[in-house]
């Protein structure tokens, strides 16, 4: 295995080389970030399809990637990829001293309180500000709002109980309500974002990831219009010649099959 991994340092260097692949040689250290994001995503869809010759292929995608970042960043003599495993090395051996040091057996509950735990502190030691500057803003919307709500939580900012989390939902869709008859559009955009950050809030308390929930829910809605696309082929007709009527009463049809 060591081999294999070996090979495929060499093989990405390679790639870099005088003589290697143009696109390649072009990159640098920032400019395939979203290249990355996309893999990430590719893999995140395989494991949701339970695709599992997929997710080895996605899985090879990412490790393509953690490599050939770190040998750009070699380059640039930045660091190389012997640093990045010696960090997380030594970041799992230290945010596990029920494994690797004298804190003894644990359960899973205490070993999630104990990671957070030794996880801030060494986050104090880096910060400059704000508890909430090192979230990263490219983290996708729903991501950054659930870190945002889980770090406010750890110091106490946080809603008593779930009835007064429901009721903070509740008055945001007012506001968005009264918001929409005044059809200014940045005050609708801004209540609609105060709504779905209170609804992010509330799937805390219920213990739901709300990433999960409209992954699965787009899911759903992807199926379900399927099943209308193929109902009205077969009766020779398309989405578009289609009534709204037609396609609604399908819709209850393929609701009503799940």
């Amino acid at each position: 295995m060591i081999q294999k991994f070996i090979q495929l340092v060499e093989i990405v260097k390679t790639l870099r080389s005088p003589n290697g692949c143009p696109w390649d040689r072009e990159q640098d250290l920032y400019s395939i970030k979203n290249h990355f994001l996309e893999e990430a995503f590719e893999l995140v869809d395989a494991l949701d399809n339970e695709d599992v010759p997929n997710i080895r292929e996605e899985l090879g995608d990412v490790i393509f990637h953690v490599v050939f970042h770190a040998v750009m960043a070699e380059e640039e003599g930045k660091f190389d990829l012997s640093a990045v495993l010696d960090e997380i090395n030594e970041k799992l051996i230290r945010r596990h001293p029920h494994v690797f040091g004298d804190m003894g057996e644990i359960d899973t509950e205490e070993v999630i309180v104990n990671w957070e735990k030794i996880k801030d502190e060494e986050k104090k030691q880096k910060r400059n500000k704000s508890i909430l500057d090192d979230i990263p803003n490219s983290f996708p919307s729903i991501q950054r709002s659930i870190k945002i709500q889980e770090r406010v939580r750890k110091v106490g900012f946080d809603w008593p109980d779930m009835n007064d989390c429901m009721e903070k939902v509740n008055e945001e869709i007012g506001e968005f309500k009264e918001a929409i008859e005044t059809g200014n559009t940045y005050d609708i955009e801004h209540e609609l974002g105060d709504v779905f950050f209170a609804l992010i809030n509330i799937s805390r308390f219920l213990k739901i990831n709300p990433d999960e929930a409209l992954r699965k829910a787009n899911k759903r809605f992807h199926t379900r219009f399927s099943y209308i696309e193929q109902q009205l082929l077969e009766r020779g007709l398309s989405s578009e010649d289609a009534s709204l009527e037609q396609m609604e009463e399908l819709w209850k049809e393929a609701k009503k099959m799940e």
